[in-house]
């Protein structure tokens, strides 16, 4: 799956939010890809796009293509993306408490997700039911298909929205955040089964975070995402080891450290700019360390550090390069 400059606008009030702003990123086959960025970076829009999920309006596609399996999913009927929408692709959102529907029961919900795109009869689709149960870690699955929500645990529930999502075998799953509401024990142990689901099934994976920390042990490539863009990319090697964007480096600063204990924790001056109200040049430009007067009036192009290695920051490309 290719994202190829896409931009999404939301147009209301009199002004206009570009909450992607020229994004592009790719999800190879069998490959976990992070998306990682503040909180309004436009992160979780972009995977909407995907999906066909943005409410136009308010919501505008202004250009790019989301390519998939050979075909551009922007120009796809709504027809057409239902039937790629929890088959082909499919969306772990955040808060499993408000994605599920407390009326239904577990199994119905399961059973909805597999006969909405598959033609099985009901004996079929109890075992399977059971078995996506089983294959998440969730115990005595066989009863836990009469429960309702609220009778789970939070990472029970985020197990349940994992079955659903592999019910259909997809290709890709997109997981926005699935791990925000819940305890760092519990956190470990999502992020430990889609490790495992994402080897044992070849799945690709798109996991959306605010935290680097959280991907450490589990991405492939890294696209570090802000204000719309993509400001820095490579496997995770380089980004944890040799980031070359400010606003990288200041993510990695403010992760919590041994080396750092009884220290004060670094932060990034300032916040992500409203989408409506970007400053001119680099969006990044009013809380960097390293700008330089170019910077506040024209937009940086990528700066290739080699491998795949990008960087939307042409002073510390100099820097590195000794020029």
């Amino acid at each position: 799956m290719s994202i190829c400059d896409l931009k999404v606008h939301f147009v209301g009030y009199g002004k206009t939010a570009r909450a992607v702003d020229g994004v592009s990123y790719e999800v190879g086959t069998g490959e976990t890809v992070c998306l990682v960025g503040e909180s309004g970076c436009g992160k979780t829009v972009s995977a909407l796009t995907i999906l066909g999920l943005i409410p136009q309006p308010p919501g505008r596609i202004v250009g790019g293509r989301v390519l998939f399996k050979g075909r551009n999913l922007l120009d796809l009927t709504e027809k057409a993306l239902q039937s790629i929408r929890g088959n082909q692709i499919a969306m772990v959102f955040q808060e499993p408490m408000t994605s599920l529907n407390p009326v239904f029961t577990i199994g119905d919900q399961i059973k909805e997700a597999i006969t909405v795109h598959q033609d099985i009869g009901e004996k079929q689709v109890h075992e399977r039911c059971v078995q996506l149960l089983h294959d998440v870690g969730i115990p005595e699955p066989e009863e836990r298909l009469g429960d309702y929500p609220h009778q789970l645990s939070g990472g029970q529930r985020q197990r349940v929205m994992i079955a659903m999502a592999l019910a259909c075998d997809p290709d890709l799953v997109i997981a926005d955040e699935p791990t925000t509401a819940l305890d760092v024990t519990i956190q470990a142990q999502i992020l430990n089964l889609f490790e495992r689901l994402q080897k044992e099934r070849n799945l690709s994976l798109l996991y959306i975070t605010h935290d680097l920390g959280v991907v450490a042990n589990i991405a492939d490539r890294i696209y570090i995402m802000y204000a719309g863009l993509i400001a820095e990319q490579g496997n995770a090697p380089e980004i944890f080891h040799e980031p070359r964007h400010p606003y990288t480096q200041g993510l990695l600063e403010s992760l919590p450290h041994r080396a750092r204990k009884g220290k004060r924790l670094h932060s990034i001056r300032g916040s992500v700019p409203d989408p409506a109200y970007k400053p001119k040049g680099c969006p990044f430009h009013p809380r960097c360390d390293f700008a330089v007067q170019s910077c506040t009036t024209d937009l940086p192009e990528m700066c290739d550090y080699g491998n795949g290695h990008l960087s939307r920051c042409p002073v510390l490309f100099r820097k590195n390069s000794g020029q």
